[in-house]
């Protein structure tokens, strides 16, 4: 008696199809699992079992073998249960034979029969839609359901659900807050920040166009607090991104039901944190911050305190918008397209350059530490700003600044703007398209040399410079970059300088 049921397994954000085969025959009694299964997919066995006895099943008193096909590629996770246990009830007779072949099953059993949802349910959605048949898993996945939009989504409490046939198709009841500044009631607000008039319009064009940025300054001047209010000025993901953010999120094992909602995600990762946690890594490889990021804001506190070699790490996905691993078992690339905002202190004891406490650092000191980042990393950000401490007088005094919606509106214009203009954000325009969007004259090209012979840029450096200004122009409406546009973009480079 033979049966099989389809499934995946987790590789990268994809979930790559598998068929579970069950074959029950004649001999001493045993419970075989092939197909290149680690662990975790091995000890199904003993849930399956005691699954199947709770709910009322009879477990075959005979030769048990489970084949996960294609055998070469490498399963592995708890979500190979539910279709384990469904084949062996498919073969056994014991429930409907319109459930083998035709389904696409994932759940973690629980002794009791009762299912539990594992990691990469949305990646599973999605291959469910692709193979175009129902897709049996754990309830509680209706607003997955309705972002896949093309998948017959059948929930499965308990493994007793199963005995009568194919469960009822899900009624989708979600609601949602309405696209368009989705969470912005939970986002710390821009207008309780007194003072630091520059570091706001620093964010400003950051969330306008894409680029990453650096804030230096002394402990306690502001930085952390400016930065976590990066992502209320940032306009809501649309659909593709929160598809996209929501499938990282949910292969990770994390909560997709905010990046569901179009909320950006924000990720601040410790200076402790290992190459693998930053960039992904593992035994099953796992994303990691910087892929957890996509689409939002990853904030790296004390930037030179992070490992050397997690920092060079950074420089490809800033580059390309993703991050490759290659491993013994082959190549996984996760997305990684995020807005890089970084602090550190100007020196290790902080102070240098501030106006109320002297630094005690050596000049050697200070050089080992700022060349922790190294070049090619500071050329990849763009916009680098000095954050000083505020006056008391100003703080006390509480003056009313910009809200983050009034940013936010200003942000979402100069989006539109280059939208309208059937250009890319700033951050993406490289080469003839960056200089046909500038539109250049005389005088502003002019200058635009002068200052890459000044601060002795790279090709790389001027590039970056021009998109800010791009930016620049964007929010201001206007359709060349002109002079003043590549002044104020320079001014955010000459703490590099």
């Amino acid at each position: 008696m033979q049966a099989s049921v389809l499934t995946a397994t987790i590789r990268g954000v994809e979930a790559v199809p598998v068929e579970v085969q069950a074959d029950v025959s004649s001999g001493l009694p045993s419970f075989t699992i092939v197909g290149l299964a680690d662990a975790t997919v091995l000890e199904a066995r003993d849930r399956v079992r005691s699954a199947m006895r709770t709910c009322g099943f009879e477990f075959p008193s005979a030769r048990v073998t489970v084949n996960l096909a294609p055998a070469p590629l490498r399963k592995h996770g708890t979500g190979f249960d539910l279709p384990i246990a469904l084949a062996l009830l498919c073969a056994t007779r014991q429930v409907p034979a319109s459930l083998s072949g035709g389904v696409f099953a994932v759940g973690e059993l629980g002794l009791d029969g009762s299912l539990r949802s594992v990691g990469g349910m949305l990646a599973h959605m999605l291959a469910a839609a692709g193979a175009g048949t129902p897709f049996l898993a754990p309830d509680g996945l209706e607003c997955a359901s309705e972002a896949v939009g093309r998948v017959s989504y059948r929930p499965v409490r308990s493994l007793r659900d199963l005995r009568s046939g194919l469960p009822n198709e899900a009624v989708a009841h979600v609601t949602r807050p309405p696209v368009g500044r989705q969470g912005l009631a939970s986002q710390p607000d821009l207008a309780e920040v007194a003072g630091h008039s520059a570091a706001k319009r620093a964010l400003e064009i950051a969330a306008a166009g894409g680029h990453n940025l650096l804030f230096v300054g002394p402990p306690g001047s502001g930085k952390t607090m400016l930065a976590r209010r990066l992502t209320g000025i940032l306009p809501a993901l649309d659909d593709t991104e929160r598809l996209e953010t929501a499938l990282v999120h949910s292969v990770a094992g994390l909560d997709d039901a905010p990046a569901l909602s179009g909320v950006r995600p924000f990720r601040a990762p410790h200076h402790s944190c290992s190459v693998a946690g930053l960039v992904g890594g593992g035994t099953p490889p796992r994303p990691g911050e910087i892929s957890l990021a996509h689409n939002g804001v990853l904030f790296m506190d004390e930037l030179p305190q992070f490992g050397p070699a997690g920092l060079q790490a950074l420089r490809q996905p800033l580059e390309d918008g993703r991050v490759t691993l290659v491993r013994a078992e082959g190549r996984v690339t996760y997305p990684a397209r995020f807005c890089l905002v970084a602090a550190m202190n100007p020196c290790p004891c902080g102070f240098h350059g501030d106006r109320n406490r002297r630094c005690t650092c050596r000049d050697t000191d200070r050089i080992r530490y700022m060349a922790r980042l190294g070049g090619p990393l500071l050329d990849r950000i763009d916009v680098c700003l000095r954050v000083d401490q505020v006056d008391p007088e100003v703080i006390l005094s509480s003056p009313g600044t910009e809200s983050t919606s009034e940013v936010a509106a200003r942000v979402t214009r100069g989006r539109e703007f280059t939208r309208d203009a059937g250009r890319q954000p700033s951050c993406r325009l490289t080469g003839a398209d960056l200089m046909r969007a500038s539109a250049l004259g005389r005088k502003p090209r002019a200058v635009l040399t002068g200052m890459a012979r000044s601060y002795h840029l790279s090709g790389r450096g001027v590039t970056r410079l021009l998109r800010v200004a791009r930016t620049i122009a964007d929010l201001s409406g206007s359709a060349r970059v002109d002079c003043d546009h590549l002044l104020e973009a320079a001014g955010y480079r000459a703490w590099q300088s």
